[in-house]
C-alpha cells in the first residue's frame, strides 16, 4: 500500500521508452493557435488576454534590459500552469513532482541570471554579498552566509515546486482511498471525506497555480538583482 502511493509520481514508461518528453509537450498541443483574423474565437482573447496579464505581472519590475526575457519566463509560467493543473486529472503523470526537471529548469535560468550580472555589472553583483556598514570582524562570516544563500536559491526553486506538488497529490490519493473504504462501511463518514477531497481538490488547483507564478516570479526577481 505504501509503495503504490508513489507509483503515481515514477514515469510512464511504453515500449521501454519513457514518457515524460509527450507528457511535456502534450499540454502546448491544447492551447489555440492563433488566426489571421483580427477577431479570433473567445477562446484565443482569453488565452491573448491571460498572456498579456502574466507578461504584464513580470515585467513591470523589470527595466528595458530585462524585457528581452519576457517570451522565455511568459512560456515558462504557461507550460508549468499548464502542466501542473493537467496533473490534477485523473490517470495523469505530472512532469513538475520530479525534483531532477524542476532542477533542470531552475539551475540553467538562476546561473544565467547571475552570468549577466557578473559581466554587466561585477561591483554591484559582488557588492550583494556584503551589506553595507558591516563591521569589519563580521565580514569574513556574512560572505560566507551571502555565498551560501545565492547558492542554494536554485535548490530553493526546485524543492518548493517539487514538495508543494507532491505533497498535494499524496494528501488527495490518501483521502481519495478513505473515501472509498468507508464507503461500504460509514457511508456518512465516506460522505464527509468526499466534501474534504472536493475542496483540497480546489485548494490544489490554487496551488498549482501559486506554485508556477511563484517560480517565474521569483527567477524574474533573480534577473531584476543583476540587471
Amino acid at each position: 500500500m505504501n509503495l503504490s502511493f508513489f507509483d503515481q509520481f515514477s514515469s510512464p514508461y511504453l515500449l521501454g521508452m519513457p514518457l515524460i518528453l509527450p507528457s511535456l509537450l502534450l499540454p502546448t498541443l491544447l492551447l489555440p493557435s492563433p488566426g489571421r483574423r483580427w477577431v479570433n474565437n473567445r477562446l484565443s482573447t482569453i488565452q491573448l488576454w491571460f498572456i498579456h496579464l502574466i507578461t504584464k505581472q513580470l515585467m513591470t519590475p523589470l527595466n528595458k534590459a530585462g524585457h528581452k526575457w519576457a517570451l522565455l519566463l511568459t512560456s515558462l509560467i504557461l507550460m508549468l500552469l499548464s502542466i501542473n493543473l493537467l496533473g490534477l486529472l485523473p490517470y495523469t503523470f505530472t512532469p513538475t513532482t520530479q525534483l531532477s526537471m524542476n532542477m533542470a529548469l531552475a539551475f540553467p535560468l538562476w546561473l544565467a541570471t547571475l552570468l549577466i550580472g557578473l559581466r554587466n555589472q561585477p561591483s554591484a553583483s559582488l557588492g550583494h554579498l556584503l551589506p553595507e556598514g558591516t563591521p569589519t570582524p563580521l565580514i569574513p562570516a556574512l560572505i560566507m552566509i551571502e555565498t551560501t544563500s545565492l547558492l542554494i536559491r536554485p535548490l530553493a526553486l526546485g524543492v518548493r515546486l517539487t514538495a508543494n506538488l507532491t505533497a498535494g497529490h499524496l494528501l488527495i490519493q490518501l483521502i481519495s482511498t478513505a473515501t472509498i473504504a468507508l464507503l461500504p462501511m460509514m457511508p456518512s463518514i465516506s460522505l464527509l471525506t468526499a466534501i474534504i477531497l472536493f475542496l483540497l481538490t480546489i485548494l490544489e488547483v490554487a496551488v498549482a497555480m501559486i506554485q508556477a507564478y511563484v517560480f517565474v516570479l521569483l527567477l524574474s526577481l533573480y534577473l531584476q538583482e543583476n540587471i
